[in-house]
């Protein structure tokens, strides 16, 4: 690896989710990238001549909400996702519930282009969307070098008010009993 300066930051911005499902922070040199293959999100990346370098959050709508019991069926699909990968080793796994908030944290290693890639990935699942972050180095040497910046990243990433309360357990009765309520008074109206 050639010797070179340790990574510094020259400036933070924010950037918002165009539909308000989260906001983060970033370094202000590293580019901006909307995703390929249609996937909902944004990458960005420190060095424009490795583009396999880079922190992206992509989301994906759902068909249901996601709560906190889903846990262990969505941990078997994690996994099974993982080992799909060439070579893949899992260096750390851990997962917790915040609420209603599932949320993955893997670091792992795999074969990608012929070399050894690394990535740290945090798969939310937030009510009816799952996000996706990951920061991945085209080698581990790319990974660690950038980490503290992608880690400053992960730290900043916030959900708006509106996710908090959906996933929120302590109203999940309350919103049961508002959604029968209103059931009713629909079925009354039209009887």
């Amino acid at each position: 690896m050639i010797d070179r300066k340790p990574a510094r930051f020259t400036g933070i911005r924010t950037y918002n989710d165009p539909l308000g499902r989260f906001t983060i922070r970033h370094p202000t040199d590293w580019e901006q990238f909307e995703l390929e293959d249609g996937r909902d999100g944004v990458m960005w990346v420190p060095d424009t001549r490795d583009l396999e370098t880079n922190f992206s959050v992509w989301l994906t709508e759902l068909e249901e909400g996601v709560v906190a019991e889903d846990l262990e069926a969505l941990k078997e699909g994690v996994d099974e996702g993982l080992a799909s990968l060439p070579d893949c080793h899992v260096e750390s796994a851990e997962e917790e519930t915040i609420s209603n908030i599932v949320k993955f944290e893997r670091v792992f290693t795999f074969t990608h282009d012929g070399r050894t890639a690394k990535r740290k990935t945090w798969i939310l699942y937030v009510d009816v969307w799952q996000m996706v972050l990951t920061w991945q180095g085209s080698t581990e040497e790319e990974y660690k070098y950038w980490l503290a910046m992608a880690n400053y990243s992960f730290a900043t990433f916030n959900l708006p008010e509106a996710l908090w309360f959906a996933t929120d357990r302590e109203l999940e009765d309350y919103r049961k009993e508002q959604i029968a309520k209103l059931e009713a008074e629909e079925k009354q109206k039209s009887s």
